[in-house]
């Protein structure tokens, strides 16, 4: 079923939505969640995350729905990680990535930034990127794809990556600071 009906179906809330976005996006939000927590942990999320999306659609009416739920079952891993302090199997990649973003900017450098602002600034930062860096980005930081498979994906070798990651880390600081969402 194409993304839209599915939409549609939440609007109406006809309880075929649940089924229809599990049936097409299941698989993709357990391993996504898996990046980040226990196997049996990413399926409470990927639940979680379909009522996450029956709560909220509407008002919402995702552009993506694809993008939509990866942003639900992400927050939703990243949280419970958060709360296991990131010592159950899983936590190792996303425990790097948090350090990363962690050296960008500690969760105490927002001040008074709400997460709203903070992520509209960050996309309208990537905007600003060449598609590659801005990929490469998305991929480690917002779905925790380790270094290697991402060198893999670009034809880059694992230090390219590296490197590539830390300049726009380092970018992205500054363009934060420069907004005023950090100190």
């Amino acid at each position: 079923m194409e993304d839209g009906a599915i939409v549609e179906l939440y609007w109406r809330r006809d309880s075929g939505a649940v089924a229809e976005t599990r049936a097409k996006y299941g698989a993709l939000l357990r391993a996504l969640a898996g990046r980040f927590v226990s196997p049996e942990d990413a399926e409470e999320c990927e639940a979680d995350a379909y009522l996450r999306a029956w709560e909220t659609i509407p008002p919402e009416r995702p552009a993506s729905l694809r993008a939509y739920l990866a942003k639900i079952v992400r927050n939703l891993a990243l949280d419970r990680l958060r709360r296991q302090g990131a010592d159950k199997r899983g936590g190792g990649e996303a425990r790097a990535v948090l350090e990363e973003l962690d050296a960008v900017a500690p969760d105490s450098a927002f001040g008074e930034a709400s997460a709203r602002e903070l992520g509209g600034a960050v996309s309208d930062f990537i905007r600003t990127l060449p598609r590659r860096d801005g990929d490469i980005f998305i991929r480690r930081c917002f779905y925790a794809e380790p270094v290697g498979d991402i060198a893999r994906r670009f034809s880059m070798t694992p230090n390219a990556v590296s490197v590539c990651l830390a300049r726009t880390r380092k970018k992205l600081s500054v363009y934060l600071k420069k907004e005023g969402l950090i100190e």
